[in-house]
């Protein structure tokens, strides 16, 4: 008995979403276990200097990025629009284009998806990636937000990658 091929098609499709989404909880458990680390070792807005540029922090960010609306917006506002958000995403990787944009959208559904998480446990978000130099310092961050702007420059890249073939078509056209 002859296997069809739209059967193994389709067996190989699973197994590639089965390996991303995979991928998205092995990323999802990194940034879990970093802050319970983080909590368990490190307390609330102390520092510990790694390297002159980078200090291991606590902080707790009741807003969204980079503690934007910390305190005006509820913490079930922020948990919804998120979940909202992640829902649109998750449909955007059925329409990318190219294998990047997929893995961008990926990304960033995972780091999303950890924050949330984290949000719906604690009331917050707990950062503790401090980046400084001089007088120049970045809001504190997570392996969450690491995903989130890896994700932003897969898609980006793309884009511009797009951008710039569309402009050499039309300069040859």
């Amino acid at each position: 008995m002859m296997v069809s091929v739209n059967v193994v098609q389709m067996l190989l499709k699973n197994s590639l979403l089965v390996k991303k989404f995979f991928i998205v909880i092995v990323l999802i458990a990194i940034d879990f276990i970093s802050k319970k680390i983080i909590f368990s070792n490190i307390s609330l807005n102390s520092f510990l200097t790694i390297i002159p540029i980078l200090d291991i922090t606590h902080i707790h960010n009741y807003g969204i990025s980079f503690g934007l609306f910390s305190g005006i917006i509820p913490s079930w506002i922020i948990i919804i629009i998120g979940l909202t958000i992640v829902s649109v995403i998750i449909y955007m990787t059925t329409r990318a284009s190219t294998k990047i944009e997929k893995w961008g959208l990926i990304f960033i559904i995972a780091g999303a998806i950890a924050n949330i998480i984290d949000r719906i446990m604690n009331n917050y978000v707990l950062d503790f990636i401090y980046l400084h130099y001089r007088d120049f310092y970045w809001p504190a961050f997570n392996f969450a937000d690491i995903y989130i702007t890896f994700g932003a420059f897969m898609i980006l890249y793309i884009f511009i990658k797009e951008f710039k073939k569309k402009l050499q078509n039309n300069v040859t056209s």
